[in-house]
């Protein structure tokens, strides 16, 4: 029997499982998912609420439940304190906290129009001039990170701060964004993390029956 359980819903289109899932797998937690049935109109809420808090993910460990994905991060960092999810370093810890919390609470234009899609691809896709604001902001965090701390990831090794900014990754390929040189490297160096591609791969296995979602972008 595994140590704790997460709820997530579709794997294709929610960007706030797929970070919890991510914080789980960067933590060495031993977990099994839970998913909230596809025709369950709370899972729908939620993806159409774009919301980092309403109901997925949520971690349940030691008759413990912990929602909100920087809740999650927060709670397993102290239950594995030997993990990646926070730097060890309190400069770095500090900084990742700050980025990783701008992600969660901002950006709602990009959300918006770039929602993630992980079986679709818009090659030539015209982003509207808001997102732009959003998709230049968090190139300007890749950089700055990545030039301070070497890379290949935002920190140097993973983090909070990459589960948070994995599925902004995906949109950019999703919707075709321009990049500069060394945000398209980091992209591409998110998409082959093997738990990326765990999670893509089961992403691609489920039903394509779910309805395009009715929001206007």
């Amino acid at each position: 029997m595994a140590e704790a359980q997460l709820t997530i819903s579709n794997k294709n289109y929610s960007s706030w499982s797929l970070r919890g899932w991510l914080l789980c797998k960067l933590a060495g937690l031993d977990f099994e998912e839970v998913a909230v049935p596809i025709d369950d109109p709370s899972m729908r809420a939620e993806l159409l609420l774009l919301s980092p808090s309403f109901l997925v993910p949520c971690l349940s460990h030691n008759g413990i439940k912990v929602w909100d994905t920087l809740s999650i991060a927060e709670y397993l960092a102290e239950l594995k304190p030997n993990s990646p999810v926070l730097p060890k370093d309190v400069k770095k810890r500090a900084h990742c906290r700050s980025v990783a919390g701008e992600m969660h609470s901002g950006f709602y234009n990009l959300r918006s129009a770039l929602p993630m899609n992980l079986r679709a691809h818009y090659p030539g896709f015209k982003v509207f001039h808001g997102a732009q604001a959003d998709i230049d902001r968090v190139a300007a965090i890749w950089r700055e990170c990545l030039a301070a701390y070497g890379g290949p990831y935002l920190f140097g090794e993973l983090s909070l701060a990459d589960a948070m900014y994995a599925p902004v990754a995906t949109r950019f390929l999703t919707y075709d964004v321009t990049l500069d040189p060394v945000s398209a490297d980091y992209c591409r160096s998110i998409m082959v993390w093997p738990a990326m591609e765990e999670w893509i791969a089961g992403a691609k296995a489920e039903p394509e029956e779910f309805e395009e979602l009715d929001v206007e972008f």
